[in-house]
């Protein structure tokens, strides 16, 4: 029999995000401080990004408070979002473009192992492409690594998958 393990992802439901999109349009085209405005927001499910639009700063961030309250509300962590700048868009209008995290990327994956590294476990930790393997010999010790990980904050949502004891 192999050691216990256990992956290390960090994944969204799309179809969650693609719902809550759909809500926050809805409420966006509703609200009366919105209502006749460039005020919007695109989903392109391929390229994995949101683009928010509005007459000024103050429009965005209207509409991104909207948009971050229907996904907390569909449980998609607001930490796979990652914000570019506030741009000017066509009729004087301006636009953010927020990009979705799926996967952990290289960078983030050695600094998660050299933390499990650091916790001197009896564990190994793995990079097996955008998310990462830990096995061990005890149980306990993958349940130590599941813990250190959820105190640390790597500035992305993580999830334990693929468990096996």
């Amino acid at each position: 029999m192999s050691d216990p393990s256990f992956d290390i992802v960090s994944e969204i439901n799309l179809q969650e995000v693609a719902n809550a999109v759909l809500q926050a349009q809805k409420e966006v085209s509703q609200r009366y401080d919105l209502k006749g405005t460039a005020a919007r927001i695109d989903f392109d499910e391929k390229e994995k990004t949101l683009t928010l639009a509005a007459d000024d700063d103050f429009g965005i961030k209207a509409v991104n408070d909207i948009l971050q309250n229907k996904l907390i509300a569909r449980k998609v962590a607001l930490k796979a979002l990652e914000y570019g700048t506030i741009e000017p868009a066509a009729k004087a209008t301006v636009r953010q473009s927020i990009k979705l995290q799926q996967g952990i990327e290289s960078l983030k994956a050695k600094e998660i192992v050299k933390a499990i590294k650091d916790a001197k476990l009896k564990v190994q930790a793995a990079i097996q492409g955008d998310q990462i393997r830990v096995s061990g010999k005890k149980k306990d010790d993958l349940q130590s690594v599941i813990s250190l990980i959820r105190e640390k904050d790597f500035g992305l949502p993580l999830q334990f998958t693929n468990y096996r004891g």
